[in-house]
């Protein structure tokens, strides 16, 4: 059985045939991502995907004015880096960790070679961008239509499907920077969910005490991010 630092903790790599991964694995190298650590700025160059195990990364867009909010999160299901083998080569998003752990870095080099040889990582690759766009997409759709109460039980959820334990370590400011939101209104929403007894929420600790409670307050957003990658990337989670 893999240990919580082996390169099958990620999904996307634990879909991979046994003999592409073991054929991979050398040029993988497990590194910290500590929380607040900047993997990429936005429209610098990228010179390194990032497969995370524990750690949970932040895609935020930064306005002119300093403003931020996030388009997607990256944790255990994916990659970051998407535009190396897409051909960009930059990116118009920070990405920042959000929550501290470990992760496997893979030279873009490497990665943009293993796309073009047109094996299992290309088919895996491709489907991962599909699903990542369908994320980016559903966040804009949901920061515009519905509440901030169920944008926060999306977070919370999406958050929750990437850690091994119901603790998240994050502040009502922070959470409140990546939605793109005041935060008074993280305040209120999450002082309703504290009441249903949905979570508890102490000095930059919160524990999801019932997740249906959350399921049952949160938008169909969540859902369809959730299907739409299990869909597509399924068989990483299986492995």
């Amino acid at each position: 059985m893999d240990s919580p630092q082996g390169p099958k903790q990620n999904f996307l790599l634990a879909a991979l045939p046994p003999t592409e991964l073991a054929r991979l694995q050398p040029q993988l190298e497990l590194v910290p991502m500590l929380l607040g650590d900047v993997l990429y700025e936005a429209g610098g160059p990228l010179q390194h995907a990032y497969f995370p195990t524990t750690a949970i990364v932040s895609l935020q867009y930064m306005t002119e004015d300093g403003a931020s909010a996030e388009v997607a999160g990256v944790g255990n299901e994916g990659v970051l880096g998407v535009s190396l083998f897409l051909g960009g080569n930059t990116t118009t998003n920070r990405a920042t960790v959000q929550t501290g752990g470990s992760g496997y870095r893979l030279s873009g080099r490497a990665l943009v070679d293993e796309f073009n040889g047109a094996g299992p990582m290309q088919r895996l690759l491709l489907r991962y961008s599909q699903a990542l766009m369908t994320q980016m997409a559903q966040t804009a759709v949901c920061n515009r239509h519905h509440s901030v109460e169920q944008q926060l039980c999306r977070w919370l959820l999406a958050t929750l499907d990437r850690l091994p334990s119901p603790e998240l370590t994050m502040t009502q400011e922070l959470i409140a920077g990546m939605l793109g939101v005041r935060r008074e209104g993280i305040t209120a929403a999450a002082g309703h969910l504290q009441q249903a007894q949905c979570i508890r929420y102490r000095r930059g600790h919160i524990t999801v005490l019932d997740r249906r409670g959350l399921e049952s307050r949160v938008c169909e957003c969540y859902g369809v991010v959730k299907h739409e990658h299990e869909r597509l990337l399924g068989d990483g989670r299986r492995h």
